[in-house]
């Protein structure tokens, strides 16, 4: 398998540059990915030293590296060009495009897309947060009312960190609560969550996949049995389909996918 250095370059955290730069990257398969990251590049001898790895790479490898950048300094990305280096820089990609279509210009702040920026924002994120992690697993069940969504699931299928997700990049106040075989064998939605049915969204999951899941954590017990967890599955999705609840599998989905999934089905805004 071929590989290649791919560097990721930012003057503040890099969050926006690995985002940007593992989304193209995932197009190409076949291909062995080392992948650098350098954030915080916001002097001139900060990326002369990041460039002395580049080349040091590029003379290594007998390959120019790929560079992703969302460095905002003019200077700084005009050097950056010049080095023995493949550069896909996102500001030089789509500010100058933007600029125009807007007519306005950018205020090339650094970092400003993970910043505090609106302060109404932040709080929001910070009070969904603390919402989601009272009422996770089932911890509380009074005032359902105030939750956006409710996901429902057996154990192990996903529901903590996509509410998490939720909560921290949407700012919404997203409860979970986990199936117990005793919920599953009584066949209707538990009474604390059936006065709140329009905001129930289901996970489910393929029981070998769930087995796999909870082998790791308790190997050889029956909660990790394939039978098991064929009977949990089977059983969450025929409630799901009795009581009308929107579903989504998340087997082979990334929290950011089932999270995407619940924001569009259910309807969701986000406050962040």
């Amino acid at each position: 398998m071929a590989t290649r250095t791919v560097f990721f370059l930012s003057d503040r955290t890099g969050i926006t540059v690995d985002v940007f730069g593992s989304s193209l990257l995932s197009q190409f398969d076949g291909i062995d990915f080392n992948r650098i990251y350098i954030p915080y590049l916001d002097t001139e001898e900060k990326l002369e030293d990041a460039i002395r790895r580049i080349e040091a790479a590029a003379e290594a490898e007998h390959h120019p590296p790929l560079v992703f950048s969302t460095l905002v300094q003019g200077q700084l990305r005009e050097r950056l060009r010049h080095s023995n280096c493949s550069v896909y820089d996102l500001f030089d990609t789509f500010i100058s495009a933007m600029e125009r279509d807007l007519e306005s210009h950018s205020v090339c702040a650094v970092g400003r897309s993970h910043g505090i920026g609106n302060l109404e924002e932040y709080e929001r994120r910070v009070e969904s947060m603390n919402f989601t992690l009272s009422y996770d697993d089932g911890a509380r069940l009074t005032n359902l009312e105030r939750a956006d969504v409710i996901l429902l699931g057996v154990s192990r299928s996903g529901k903590t960190p996509t509410c998490l997700y939720l909560s921290l990049h949407y700012g919404i106040y997203a409860a979970n609560y986990p199936l117990t075989q005793d919920d599953l064998d009584h066949g209707g939605l538990p009474r604390a969550l059936a006065a709140h049915k329009p905001l129930l969204f289901g996970l489910t999951i393929i029981p070998e996949r769930l087995a796999k899941i909870r082998e790791a954590r308790r190997p050889g017990s029956s909660y990790a049995s394939l039978e098991t967890c064929r009977r949990e599955v089977r059983q969450a999705e025929e409630l799901y389909q009795r009581e009308g609840i929107p579903l989504v599998n998340s087997s082979s989905l990334s929290i950011e996918e089932i999270a995407t999934a619940v924001m569009h089905r259910m309807n969701l805004m986000r406050h962040s």
